[in-house]
């Protein structure tokens, strides 16, 4: 690297140092709260200063997760958690964003990182006496990030580093720095986040663990029975909140536009258009950087996200797909394949044997119900008075709620959908390989599709997501609120 390089590298390093604390206030003018995700965060923060020598903290934290989940805003949260409440002075923690290095510098995240304690701090990475805090946003535009944060790991115990990317960040750790990372799988919202973010509810404790526990235990009436309560505790909550609408409109409006943090102050018009936006990146940026596609592909992948949205979220066949879009079936598979690495879409199998789930068509959901709004809304497809519509977002806001819960807590091994064709929409399976049915039931439904389900499957009970206003136990039926089930 000759001088000017150098001098270009520092200059950027000492920029990234000042303009942080702005960044930080900008981001965090209106958020009122803290996701779950944060604290997670703030605990690996905590154990790392505590600890003298940091031999047992987790120092490599990875933050997967689709564009516009917050992942930046609660980096800053910590930074500014950092600064105000550990007094940890600004000098010493380095953030930036491995994005803007590669299009203003073509630099690699070591080259920074290298500048930062070498130059600024005058030392290196083995001899460090202070501890310091290096937030690296975006970093799967540096193939490279991975051995880095091996190496310095590595090399120092004073060192503790968060990386942010898409989806596919958590597949590009190599082996090696797989066993140093604590990765942490960042979604979209659930209901309860959106109020603590937009409206600072201040939730019962272990909310979402009740709601969660009464899946799992509908047949313990000591668990439904405490659930009831955290229930009419959370009402209250709710109801004390200063709303100027119903708690029913704020629900509707979280799940068909503002699923998204970057969404909380916006119209319904403003969030449709900031969420196709971030579509188009992950579809430009995010798709094409898994994949080689060539740049005749790119319609094709738009075109496959909008037949996902406009159909019921049935079995989607390669073949069908194929069909429709006049491509290939191995074009369709590897467009698929890519598209659910970056998390705009997630999959879920027939429950099984080996060969039925190969012979039945896979289902696919958009990770937030906002994603199929907004590529409605774009396409002219959209009306919220649509029942039938919006018994599709809610099937999708179930789903990407079970999704969440497994990758978050692993309460359960397994999520399917019947493959019989008046099977109910979802299965899941705990460790014990029991089989609890999930039904979506939005509209006149009745409950001779789960009453089925818990015969066929042997099954102790069974779920009802449903327009209830309360929990309920009806015999071996469960059935849980909308509202409520989406505080997972």
């Amino acid at each position: 690297m000759n001088i000017d390089e150098k001098e270009h590298l520092l200059k950027y390093t000492f920029e990234k140092l000042a303009e942080a604390p702005k960044l930080v206030e900008t981001y965090l003018k209106h958020i009122h709260g803290h996701r779950n995700a944060y604290f997670e965060l703030k605990r690996y923060t905590d154990n790392f200063m505590k600890d003298e020598n940091s031999e047992n903290a987790e120092r490599i934290i990875v933050l997967p997760g689709l564009r516009g989940v917050g992942k930046t805003t609660m980096v800053f949260q910590i930074y500014d958690y950092l600064t105000t409440e550990k007094k940890i002075s600004h000098d010493r923690i380095l953030y930036f964003s491995a994005d803007e290095l590669k299009a203003y510098l073509g630099k690699k995240i070591l080259d920074v990182i290298d500048t930062f304690i070498r130059d600024i701090h005058r030392t290196s990475p083995t001899y460090l006496e202070e501890k310091l805090f290096i937030f690296v946003d975006e970093a799967h535009y540096d193939p490279e990030w991975s051995e880095t944060a091996k190496v310095l790991f590595d090399k120092s115990r004073k060192i503790f580093m968060i990386f942010t990317g898409s989806s596919a960040l958590s597949l590009e750790l190599n082996v090696d720095a797989a066993r140093r990372a604590t990765k942490e799988m960042v979604f979209p919202m659930n209901f309860s986040e959106y109020l603590i973010l937009k409206y600072g509810l201040v939730l019962p404790k272990n909310t979402s663990e009740s709601i969660m526990d009464l899946i799992f235990h509908s047949n313990d009436d000591l668990f439904v029975e405490n659930v009831i309560l955290k229930e009419t505790e959370l009402i209250k909550k709710l109801l004390s909140l200063k709303i100027r609408k119903p708690i029913e409109k704020e629900w509707d409006d979280f799940v068909c536009f503002n699923g998204f943090p970057f969404t909380l102050n916006m119209t319904q018009t403003e969030s449709h258009e900031k969420i196709y936006a971030m579509i188009e990146r992950v579809v430009e940026k995010d798709v094409f950087s898994i994949q080689s596609f060539n740049t005749n592909t790119r319609n094709t992948v738009f075109r496959i996200l909008s037949f996902l949205a406009l159909q019921s979220p049935g079995g989607t066949s390669d073949a069908k797909l194929s069909k429709y879009l006049g491509v290939s079936p191995t074009l369709v598979q590897s467009i698929l394949n890519a598209i659910e690495k970056t998390h705009l879409i997630f999959s879920i199998k027939p429950y099984g044997g080996a060969g039925k789930t190969i012979r039945k068509p896979w289902k696919y959901y958009f990770l937030s119900p906002s994603i199929n709004v907004a590529i409605r809304s774009k396409l002219g497809h959209f009306d919220i008075t649509d029942g039938h519509m919006f018994g599709i977002f809610l099937e999708t806001l179930v789903a990407s709620s079970l999704i969440r819960m497994k990758e978050t807590s692993n309460s359960f091994i397994g999520i399917f959908y019947d493959p019989d064709e008046e099977g109910v929409d979802f299965l899941i399976q705990d460790g014990e390989g029991n089989i609890i049915p999930i039904e979506v039931g939005y509209g006149k439904k009745d409950k001779r599709q789960i009453e089925m389900a818990i015969e066929k499957y042997n099954s102790k009970w069974g779920v009802i997501v449903s327009e209830c206003q309360r929990i309920k136990k009806d015999g071996n039926l469960v059935y849980i609120p909308f509202t409520i089930f989406s505080f997972i």
